[in-house]
């Protein structure tokens, strides 16, 4: 053989093995990432034509497959669309999945690798793949009641209700308001889906934005509740004296924080209690400017500010500041008011009072119970994770009963429930002067072995501005979803 001929054959030969080698590694290597690929109009043609698995709600389905008298045989559909869409999320031929239905897409489909010999039977048989079912830890009383509490503050509020089990970061309520119906992108008129998916991705009010989640506003008055915990970690009792009065000066600096409607606290000097019970601003903006900034990240960050905790869904972190700044005496004093840079989600200050509640343990949020194959199977069962410690038993006992009497004698008297333990903490978080304040409240409540802690937010509402507060607008809410959860 003459060498221009064996040139020829040897790089016919590394051709050939490169082109074994791609389709190997794009069959075996690359293939679940490529199914798994929003858009794949293979995939999504072989699931259209299977009967994929529900999502469950106490055992009752809130996304199941029907059905259909059309080439793809079944039809999503979403009995209780708006109250569940921003955890289901929707599954749309033309715009692929969102929420649960993305991340639990491989069970739901069938193609998971669990479901393997699930497979196998179905293809001896000559039946097509059936999906796995997925069970969620919502209180299907507790979620409507959220919605309902939202939706009594008129059409166009925003807000959202996130409710936790302390003892096991299950999520118990997840609301957010607007919402949207995914059936309207589940149908099999693709016509009709490009317009509804038109309609809802240019909506202003972002009905496809899950509020609980990925909303991160000033928390207000309630990150009071973070400053009280790094200042009982750090030696102060709750009936210390603590500066209160009207103003908090600044050396050398021409501002002064206030309190709200230029109250005084009830004196220039407070026990520690009364300041979270009367939400003083003086009180604890001094006692950020105690604790210093590191302190008081600390302790944030111990409550879960800076990750995402929450597996299968969109999910914002929440900040304690921009970057790496260092804040001045004024924005320190701000920040320990839940103001300046301080942005949270309704999950995240969720997990602040769940975290008080389980004596300093915060435990990581999950809303997945439980994963089965078609036949009941369980292949998998939801592990709870604790996130963090928080803060000591002791220090969370004692702020606990800080909690205990602002409901009793302070600013959370709307969360009070005969014969239950409750604690809260309002906020009125000051957004910019062209617009409302933000109305929070925070809670839990333990009845017998029952126990929630609920964080409501209510983004705008058409209350009167002069009458938006947390206590006000969102402590009634808050205070249903706990007596759904607990009784009473």
């Amino acid at each position: 053989m003459n060498r221009p001929i064996r040139n020829i054959a040897i790089a016919c030969l590394v051709l050939f093995a490169a082109l074994l080698l791609n389709v190997n590694y794009v069959q075996f290597v690359e293939a679940d990432s490529l199914n798994a690929k929003n858009g794949n109009k293979r995939v999504i043609n072989e699931e259209f034509s299977r009967d994929r698995g529900p999502i469950l709600v106490d055992g009752k389905p809130v996304a199941e497959s029907v059905k259909s008298k059309d080439e793809f045989k079944y039809q999503r559909s979403y009995p209780d669309g708006e109250l569940y869409a921003p955890i289901t999320g929707y599954f749309s031929y033309v715009f692929g999945r969102g929420g649960l239905e993305n991340s639990q897409n491989s069970v739901l489909s069938g193609s998971d690798n669990r479901l393997f010999v699930n497979r196998v039977v179905d293809l001896v048989s000559n039946k097509q793949p059936k999906g796995g079912s997925v069970e969620l830890t919502i209180d299907p009383l507790a979620q409507k009641t959220a919605a309902s509490g939202l939706q009594a503050l008129g059409k166009n509020t925003k807000g959202a209700v996130v409710a936790l089990d302390p003892r096991t970061g299950a999520i118990l309520a997840m609301v957010s308001q607007p919402s949207y119906n995914p059936n309207r992108l589940a149908s099999h008129d693709f016509a009709a889906v490009q317009k509804s998916w038109d309609s809802l991705t240019t909506d202003k009010s972002l009905p496809m934005f899950n509020r609980g989640t990925q909303q991160t506003l000033p928390p207000g008055s309630t990150f009071k509740l973070i400053t009280a915990a790094a200042a009982l970690e750090n030696g102060l009792e709750p009936s210390d004296k603590v500066k209160a009065g009207t103003t908090l000066k600044f050396p050398g600096i021409q501002y002064t924080l206030g309190n709200e409607n230029g109250s005084n606290c009830g004196g220039n000097k407070i026990t520690f209690e009364r300041a979270l019970n009367v939400s003083c601003n003086v009180a604890f903006g001094g006692i950020a400017g105690k604790l210093g900034q590191a302190k008081l990240a600390a302790q944030a960050a111990k409550f879960g500010f800076g990750t995402d905790p929450l597996r299968g869904l969109a999910a914002n972190p929440s900040r304690f500041t921009v970057g790496d700044a260092k804040l001045e005496a004024p924005q320190l004093a701000q920040t320990g008011i839940g103001q300046y840079e301080v942005a949270a989600s309704p999950l995240q200050m969720a997990m602040v009072a769940a975290g008080i509640a389980n004596n300093g343990t915060v435990m990581t949020p999950y809303v997945v119970k439980t994963v089965r194959s078609p036949n009941l199977h369980v292949l998998e069962q939801a592990d709870q994770h604790q996130l963090s410690q928080a803060m000591s038993a002791a220090n969370a006992a004692k702020l606990q009963q800080m909690m205990v009497s602002t409901v009793q004698v302070g600013t959370a008297t709307s969360a009070r429930i005969a014969g239950v333990d409750v604690g809260a903490k309002t906020g009125t978080a000051q957004s910019t002067k062209d617009r409302p304040p933000y109305a929070w409240f925070v809670s839990y409540a333990k009845s017998g072995d029952k126990q929630v802690a609920v964080a409501v937010l209510v983004e705008s509402s058409t209350t009167a501005r002069d009458e938006i507060a947390g206590g006000l607008l969102a402590g009634p809410i808050a205070r249903s979803v706990m007596q759904a959860v607990v009784g009473k």
